[in-house]
């Protein structure tokens, strides 16, 4: 079944998810955090059609999320690496995977985060960039950023 399209949509959240949005893509995503960079790996791993995982791998390399780099000449393979833009969703994937380890996750978190600093176990947090405190819906508001227009509404 395909989805309608976002492409219109004047919204951050709605343009990633034209990216992103796919079911597959995220868990590729998560591997190639892991360190999977083989497409043979991709498919093990994920159980994944080959022509689903080709798929959303040419979708990430075309938004510049994985980059291809040939490591076999005859028949060219490639292994997939993340670029900058796609190592910056691993805040997105821990955010997922925090809600899902609390919320569908019955026998407890299947993976942890352990603080290479610590040695504990930890959790993402998400604090103010500027001062440093805890950050929550109800201690943020929202404005128009330089990209909405004059018009835009406002979530509520």
């Amino acid at each position: 079944m395909r989805r309608a399209s976002f492409s219109g949509m004047n919204c951050s959240v709605a343009q990633t998810l034209e990216v992103v949005g796919e079911w597959w893509t995220l868990l590729i995503i998560r591997d190639a955090l892991f360190g999977v960079t083989r497409f043979d790996a991709f498919s093990t791993r994920l159980g994944i059609a080959r022509n689903v995982l080709t798929q959303r791998l040419d979708t990430l390399v075309e938004h510049g999320i994985l980059v291809r780099d040939p490591y076999q000449d005859n028949p060219v393979r490639y292994d997939y690496r993340l670029t900058d833009k796609g190592r910056d969703l691993w805040t997105v994937i821990n955010a997922l995977r925090q809600w899902g380890d609390k919320w569908s996750a019955p026998d407890g978190a299947p993976v942890e985060l352990v603080h290479t600093g610590c040695g504990h176990t930890t959790t993402l947090e998400p604090v103010c960039s500027e001062c440093g405190e805890h950050v929550d819906r109800g201690s943020v508001t929202v404005r128009r950023g330089p990209g909405a227009g004059a018009n835009a509404p406002l979530p509520a």
